[in-house]
């Protein structure tokens, strides 16, 4: 975001004293915006008109804009666990088709402890997104790119290691999505979990990623390709 208000106030500047004055940010700031119509669209359309930008330079900023942020949209999900449950679970099957829900005949056992199962393997999603830590503003700008140097949290919540074998957590950022894989003695050891996320609920914690530990977590980052092959080696490496 910080990119696109940039260049549009470089255009802004060329514009004749009288127009600009009237893109400047007290006027902006008080326009009355209904979806899709907003203080960008308002900009764009007037330094079209007063030929500050071509259309050929606006798409072009409209699609570097895009590919800084194609995962912009999951941060308008506002309900923590349609993102962490429903978003996550989803996008993980996709990427890793071979991960199948579990059910009574596949593990007797089951309850809803864990979210996939693979040739005996029990396997927990965790999702989380990358935001700005010192702000109050709405969740959508909060949200950081993955070369950001603001401080951030990220925190995976509801974290139960005695219910599966392996963890999958998956972080997302405005232009990026990574992926951790850690067996569950992997998680009860790290330095950076913390038992006991609520009161009297015994075997559950929590952990934050943040720009002061993230490096920490390189040794269980993953590619695409490889989540499934690390979910593997976490598991027989338990046995």
């Amino acid at each position: 975001m910080e990119t696109l208000i940039s260049q549009l106030k470089e255009r802004i500047q060329r514009l004749p004293e009288k127009m600009a004055l009237g893109l400047s940010d007290e006027i902006l700031d008080k326009l009355y915006s209904v979806y899709p119509f907003n203080r960008f669209e308002y900009v764009v359309s007037h330094l079209i008109a007063e030929k500050a930008i071509t259309l050929d330079e606006y798409l072009k900023v409209r699609n570097t804009y895009l590919n800084r942020n194609k995962y912009l949209y999951l941060f308008e999900i506002t309900a923590p666990r349609t993102f962490g449950e429903t978003w996550a679970q989803r996008h993980l099957n996709e990427i890793v088709p071979e991960l199948e829900h579990p059910t009574h005949e596949t593990d007797s056992s089951y309850s809803g402890q864990y979210d996939f199962w693979y040739d005996g393997i029990k396997i927990e999603v965790k999702a989380s997104r990358a935001v700005e830590r010192k702000s109050g503003d709405p969740l959508i700008l909060k949200a950081l790119a993955s070369d950001s140097k603001k401080g951030f949290d990220m925190n995976f919540q509801q974290i139960k290691p005695a219910c599966c074998d392996v963890f999958v957590w998956i972080g997302v950022w405005r232009d990026v999505i990574r992926y951790w894989v850690l067996s569950r003695d992997e998680v009860v050891n790290d330095k950076f979990f913390s038992k006991g996320q609520h009161r009297g609920n015994e075997g559950e914690g929590q952990l934050w990623i943040k720009e002061t530990n993230i490096d920490h977590f390189r040794q269980y980052e993953v590619k695409v390709n490889e989540i499934l092959k690390k979910i593997k080696e976490k598991y027989h490496a338990l046995n």
